[in-house]
């Protein structure tokens, strides 16, 4: 199977993973308890306005009815407004989605920095006390539950040693690099890095652990293949064979977890940004989740799951590209 065909597959099977994700949703809203026209209205609205609200919004058409007009609006970029504040839905989910990106951004990058150096190094010193630390150290990151390691952080870095900031996101990137471009000052780059700083641990904490262990497996499996002794007796330093030669082939399986925790890390960056009062899309929904704003949970949810097919489609190409047999099989 050619590449092209390959990935028009995955991309079908994406599809039907949202159409799937966007009927579940419907199920859970029609089946919820409570009236929607109240619920819009408040307790106080009278019985006419509530049945003037139903008819407008179409709440007493047959439940198919409502569904079909449900899924025409989501494939004309329609996904309603907001019970709670009035606005449209897609609106409220594209402004806080530069927060919610930033921080599952800077937490992969922590893992990776943290990650794969460290795994190479347990893999190439098993059992000295480098192995042990890291292998510690990756046990306890994923033992580690993200509210309480959040909780600590903001109570010793940020309440005791007074370090980083407890809460809420200073500036943002894209402000912070024009503020840079523009001016030569580099104070907004590092508020925003104050800021970040303490969410993308917590966030990539789980992470880091994870990539590591993978790593460490990996490598030990690969340092013991024919084509390293080979690479050795050539004369090869041991740096290039670790780092170009066995750190390459480990790569494959990380990627794929890479891709897939990247749309974990999208999702769940809800307890993140609620520990740090983060503005961005898991704060948001947990809002619309006290309010019961069914159009802007829906909203949100259909992002994250959209985000969640898109980047395991790269991930796709990625390792089709890394491995083209995956194509055949």
């Amino acid at each position: 199977m050619s590449l092209g065909k390959f990935l028009a597959r995955r991309i079908l099977q994406g599809v039907f993973v949202l159409w799937g994700v966007v009927t579940i949703l419907f199920a859970l809203r029609a089946v919820s308890p409570g009236d929607p026209a109240t619920l819009m209205l408040g307790e106080g609205a009278s019985q006419d306005l509530i049945e003037h609200v139903r008819r407008e919004e179409g709440l007493n058409e047959p439940m198919y009815v409502q569904y079909l007009e449900y899924l025409r609006g989501i494939v004309v970029g329609d996904f309603g407004y907001s019970w709670q504040s009035r606005r449209d839905v897609e609106a409220m989910v594209i402004e806080r989605i530069p927060a919610t990106i930033e921080l599952a951004v800077a937490a992969t990058i922590v893992a990776i920095v943290i990650a794969i150096p460290l795994g190479v190094v347990s893999a190439t010193r098993r059992n000295q006390p480098s192995d042990y630390g890291a292998t510690l150290f990756s046990l306890l990151g994923i033992s580690t539950p993200n509210f309480w390691l959040g909780l600590m952080l903001i109570l010793v870095l940020g309440v005791w040693a007074g370090i980083f900031p407890t809460g809420r996101r200073g500036v943002g990137f894209a402000d912070a690099v024009r503020m840079f471009v523009e001016t030569g000052s580099a104070a907004e780059l590092a508020t925003w890095v104050k800021y970040i700083t303490l969410p993308a641990l917590t966030l990539g904490t789980y992470f880091t652990a994870l990539i590591t262990r993978l790593t460490r497996s990996g490598m030990i499996d690969e340092l013991g293949k024919p084509y390293v002794t080979a690479t050795q007796a050539k004369g090869l330093p041991n740096v290039l064979v670790r780092y170009k030669h066995v750190l390459r082939n480990t790569m494959i399986p990380i990627i794929t977890v890479l891709g897939l925790q990247m749309g974990t890390l999208m999702g769940g960056a809800v307890i993140t940004e609620t520990v740090f009062n983060w503005p961005g899309l898991g704060l948001r929904l947990v809002d619309a989740l006290h309010a019961r704003d069914w159009p802007l949970m829906q909203g949100i949810i259909l992002f994250v799951a959209g985000a969640f097919v898109i980047i395991n489609i790269v991930v796709d190409a990625l390792y089709a590209y890394l491995n083209p047999r995956v194509t055949e099989e």
